[in-house]
């Protein structure tokens, strides 16, 4: 008997947000390839990816630290004071957004560019 070596209820589900369409298609293409992660949204700024989050209830949201309308700290504030559950890495090209990141609730912050490994464990951990 053939058994599925991730199953579905160990798929993370996914909310990105990033206000660059080219970074989150990239992450879509890379991300959904990936048996154990289930795509349920993207947002182009913060005040989004709250509303989103509140809709499609993800595991997990990767969070841009700089968009407009509402940045990922803010955002990412927000949803862990509404929904503690839900796991944010804070994912960004700027690494002097770390400390305000985790000080605002992000389990988890990575820099932009990194191997795709590391940010396919870090979705998988937190």
């Amino acid at each position: 008997m053939h058994r599925d070596v991730h199953p579905v209820s160990q798929r993370r589900r996914l909310l990105v947000a990033d206000d660059q369409r080219p970074i989150r298609r990239g992450l879509y293409a890379l991300l959904t390839l990936l048996p154990d992660i289930e795509w349920v949204g993207e947002a182009e700024d913060g005040c989004e990816a709250v509303n989103l989050v509140a809709e499609r209830r993800p595991d997990v949201v990767l969070m841009d630290a700089r968009m407009p309308v509402m940045d990922g700290i803010e955002a990412t504030q927000r949803i862990k004071s509404q929904q503690p559950e839900v796991k944010v890495i804070v994912l960004t090209m700027y690494a002097e957004y770390q400390a305000e990141a985790l000080a605002a609730g992000a389990d988890e912050f990575l820099v932009k560019g990194g191997p795709t490994e590391i940010l396919h464990r870090a979705i998988c951990s937190v």
